[in-house]
């Protein structure tokens, strides 16, 4: 029998293949979500600070119904964040140009600025964290066609931990100025309650009108007080900061507990509480937790904010700036010789102070206080939506 002869069988070798990690390209990805985060929170930022107003309008008037306080609040948190730290980039490209730190607009001044009675304006020495820039502290008679010392204004660095943070500061001399307020046709009484939003014809046309700069906030942050010519916008409340205005005296700050605000008076204007107090800094009390403060306005965003302070000789002190929180703000008036404060509005866009000089015939040039500031003199004159001060020189 024929011999069987074995067959060869090619076998082929079987490998296995590894099997792929799905979390190998995980890193990518995030890297890729990271970026595209960075890009849209960047140009969102972009988005917002060239476009300021629509974008404080959509805030209060589109987020704030739907997605409600405390989710805006966070919004505007991550922005301020943002906006404060690029205040810090660039101050450390512009820290050697005080007039690119301090955005301040050209000014008149007038050597009898430090000899008017009754207005003094020694320079602003307790705030020295930094070496000086240049101007810092020094007051300077803001141009408003006259030759007498009406206003004054300088900047300070009121943050031990925040070189860039710029408070300006505005002092009034009240012996020759009168304060007044208007309510806005939305704010703080609202579409139900409206006022005329602007400065009265009369005013304007006399041509005295000097200044004007912002009030307080809306009524839905915290339905604070206010009083005009004894039209009720929205009722007082006690223990709150409480601007009183006269018509025979100077205007007073005090925290109103329901007593008697005397006679002839034709503005009150609440906001918060208390920042200084008989010379003290009463920011870290109980009044200013959040549940007295209200939702809307967390005290620990650095922020553009604006205060009014007054003195013992009854002159009054603005401030205002970016990258500021309520103490760093009660700093800055207090160096500036405020023994009473309250703050203000706040956000840049709400934040404005506003000169006038009177061209005749009722007509006005106008311009901000800092580079950086909204001009709001047109709206001022013609109609604004929430209350803001104004001051005219005294006949």
């Amino acid at each position: 029998m024929p011999s069987k002869t074995k067959s060869k069988k090619k076998h082929k070798k079987h490998t296995t293949k590894p099997l792929k990690n799905p979390f190998s390209k995980l890193p990518l990805i995030l890297g890729g979500v990271f970026i595209a985060l960075v890009i849209l929170i960047i140009a969102f930022y972009v988005f917002v600070r060239n476009n300021q107003i629509f974008s404080a309008n959509f805030a209060d008037n589109v987020l704030r119904p739907i997605l409600g306080n405390q989710i805006t609040v966070s919004i505007e948190a991550i922005f301020f964040g943002i906006e404060d730290n690029v205040n810090k980039v660039k101050y450390s490209f512009v820290k050697s140009s005080p007039s690119e730190l301090t955005r301040l607009p050209k000014i008149t001044t007038n050597a009898s600025v430090y000899q008017t009675p009754g207005f003094s304006l020694a320079k602003v020495t307790s705030l020295s964290y930094f070496p000086a820039l240049q101007g810092e502290g020094e007051w300077n008679q803001i141009y408003n066609g006259t030759s007498g010392a009406l206003m004054a204004k300088t900047f300070v660095r009121p943050d031990p931990e925040r070189a860039y943070s710029i408070a300006y500061l505005v002092k009034m001399n009240m012996n020759n100025l009168l304060l007044s307020a208007v309510e806005g046709i939305a704010e703080p009484g609202g579409r139900e309650n409206p006022g005329t939003g602007k400065i009265p014809e009369s005013i304007q046309k006399e041509n005295m009108l000097i200044a004007a700069f912002n009030g307080g906030f809306q009524k839905k942050d915290g339905h604070y007080g206010m009083i005009v010519e004894n039209k009720i916008y929205l009722p007082l409340q006690k223990n709150l900061a409480t601007l009183v205005i006269y018509t025979n005296a100077k205007p007073k700050i005090i925290d109103y507990t329901g007593q008697d605000l005397g006679k002839n008076v034709i503005v009150i204007r609440q906001n918060g509480p208390m920042l200084l107090e008989n010379g003290q800094d009463v920011t870290s009390s109980n009044e200013w937790n959040m549940e007295t403060w209200g939702l809307t306005t967390t005290n620990s965003m650095y922020t553009w904010r604006s205060g009014l302070g007054i003195g013992k000789d009854g002159n009054l002190i603005y401030a205002a700036g970016p990258s500021l929180v309520p103490q760093t703000l009660a700093l800055a008036l207090k160096a500036a010789g405020a023994i009473n404060a309250m703050q203000l509005d706040i956000n840049p866009v709400w934040v404005r102070f506003i000169i006038f000089n009177s061209q005749g015939d009722g007509m006005y040039k106008y311009y901000s206080l800092t580079k950086d500031m909204t001009n709001g003199g047109y709206q001022d004159l013609t109609g604004y939506q929430k209350d803001f001060f104004y001051l005219v020189r005294k006949s």
